[in-house]
């Protein structure tokens, strides 16, 4: 594939080892681990995995009304080590966040997607982005790092 996985020190407090974003076509868009070790590869391996989980969701014929607009999948599927989470946007692109607490609130997942959909579109409205391209923004690099940084401590509306 030609994308970049970017390796950045974590805090100890830090519950967040990645986060992705997976275009409408399953390319991965950026992928950033918040880890210490060189696990690239298996971060790559979580979240591609993981669209197997959100097409099954997306696709269920018993979804119905409310669940239908939700974009929030929450939890996609535990291992043994972390907990995948997904959202997915109204054209079709993906945000996995793989944490390692087990005990995560929904309403923390939920702000994360929400300030990370936002950091998307800010990046994704500037003119020289090409859609469906690998996203290689420093200014979104770092304002994913910012809310991976606080999350936990966010607010809840």
């Amino acid at each position: 594939m030609g994308f970049v996985l970017e390796r950045k020190a974590s805090s100890p407090a830090s519950m967040i080892v990645c986060a992705a974003v997976v275009g409408q076509h399953n390319n991965p868009l950026y992928i950033q681990s918040f880890t210490d070790g060189d696990d690239a590869l298996k971060f790559h391996y979580i979240v591609h995995c993981s669209l197997d989980v959100i097409d099954e969701k997306v696709n269920n014929p018993k979804r119905t009304g409310a669940a239908l607009n939700e974009t929030f999948l929450g939890l996609l599927y535990p291992t043994e080590d972390y907990r995948v989470y997904g959202y997915l946007t109204n054209t079709k692109v993906k945000f996995i966040l793989v944490v390692t607490d087990q005990d995560v609130r929904d309403a923390d997942v939920r702000s994360f997607f929400r300030r990370f959909h936002a950091a998307y579109v800010d990046v994704a409205s500037n003119p020289f982005h090409v859609p469906g391209k690998r996203i290689t923004s420093q200014a979104f690099a770092e304002k994913v790092r910012s809310i991976v940084k606080s999350f936990g401590a966010m607010p809840t509306p």
